[in-house]
């Protein structure tokens, strides 16, 4: 089969290997739209090990075979999945491996290129959410409504993917004021939320000043802002700076989804800071059981309605596309949207079938 290596610097070669074989618990899948993310392109320029490697994570296709103990999928099954991270077996390939306890259903009404957008993002947003930041979820939130925050909950880069789904899943949680900070996605944004509730979008491009000020203003009057997903956590982009000016640094709970530096000046040492890194939800992370019961909930969320794939955009030329997929969340071209790509289109297979 073709697979599709990421090199560092940003450069993909597409080579053959053998088809992998699924081991007992995991499930082979024809790849019929991979996802892509920025770790994809950040990953094999941090680490050297992954300098090389099938970077992608997102899967949506067919079940091609199962290992001797998967009990939930059978070959010709619809599914999306979430390939364990640095693994054997990615998604930018004609086949990849997942876990049985990371795949999921995708009902007919979903399509391979909105269940691609689901899978790392979706799961990044719950687990920051409800286990980093310790939010309830929503059927405790429904039973106790007294254990929801008060003083809401900030996402800042609400129209990425990852910042759209914590949106989402707050929403469903009936965690408000939502106090969204976008950009160009802002009337994205704005679709999702629930000004009767106190939501409101923040414009970060009027500058770090007016960004602080319109959250101190969306918090109810005399309450706290106590929690905060920061979905961009980059120092140069002032996201976790201009959180900290607002969130309670005694209480405070703030969640990112990159390493800030230590000793920050701008992280207040009191506030409780924590990095929500989604492999925690594979094979040995303490949130393999969140992870399973997750990824079942999107499935049902998609099936019931109340659970939306983020907006696409597909790049063409399948695993030829990959380089400049990634190039273009590199260079932060990305907006509202998540690049997809279309296993098929690639050339070498165009071609063999033509």
């Amino acid at each position: 089969m073709l697979e599709a290596l990421v090199h560092h610097p940003l450069r993909v070669s597409v080579h053959r290997i053998r088809i992998p074989q699924p081991e007992a618990h995991e499930v082979l899948i024809q790849v019929h739209v991979s996802g892509t993310n920025p770790k994809d392109y950040k990953r094999p320029a941090w680490n050297a090990e992954y300098n090389g490697s099938n970077q992608g994570d997102d899967i949506a296709g067919v079940v091609a075979a199962v290992g001797s103990s998967v009990t939930q999928f059978k070959p010709g099954d619809r599914v999306g999945a979430f390939h364990r991270m640095q693994s054997r077996g990615g998604s930018y390939a004609e086949y990849a491996i997942a876990p049985e306890y990371s795949t999921f259903h995708i009902p007919s009404t979903t399509s391979f290129e909105e269940a691609a957008t689901i899978p790392l993002a979706a799961m990044t947003a719950a687990l920051g959410l409800f286990v980093r930041l310790g939010l309830p979820e929503p059927w405790l939130a429904n039973a106790h409504p007294d254990t929801l925050p008060k003083g809401g909950l900030v996402v800042y880069g609400a129209a990425s993917a990852v910042g759209a789904y914590a949106v989402q899943l707050a929403v469903r949680a009936s965690i408000h004021p939502i106090i969204a900070v976008a950009g160009k996605g802002i009337p994205f944004v704005q679709n999702m939320l629930h000004p009767s509730q106190g939501d409101v979008v923040v414009d970060y491009r009027q500058g770090n000043e007016s960004v602080v000020d319109a959250i101190r203003a969306a918090v109810p009057k005399g309450q706290k802002l106590e929690y905060a997903f920061d979905a961009v956590s980059e120092k140069e982009k002032s996201s976790y700076a201009n959180i900290c000016q607002v969130l309670d640094h005694d209480v405070g709970r703030l969640t990112l989804v990159l390493p800030a530096a230590k000793d920050d000046p701008d992280m207040p040492g009191t506030v409780t800071t924590t990095l929500t890194m989604v492999n925690s939800v594979h094979a040995g992370g303490p949130d393999r059981d969140f992870g399973y019961a997750w990824l079942r909930l999107f499935e049902a969320g998609l099936k019931d309605g109340w659970f939306k794939p983020h907006p696409y955009q597909v790049v063409p030329g399948g695993l030829d596309g990959v380089e400049e997929a990634l190039r273009n969340l590199k260079e932060g071209k990305a907006s509202a949207t998540k690049y997809v790509l279309r296993i098929a289109e690639t050339k070498e297979l165009k071609d063999t079938t033509s």
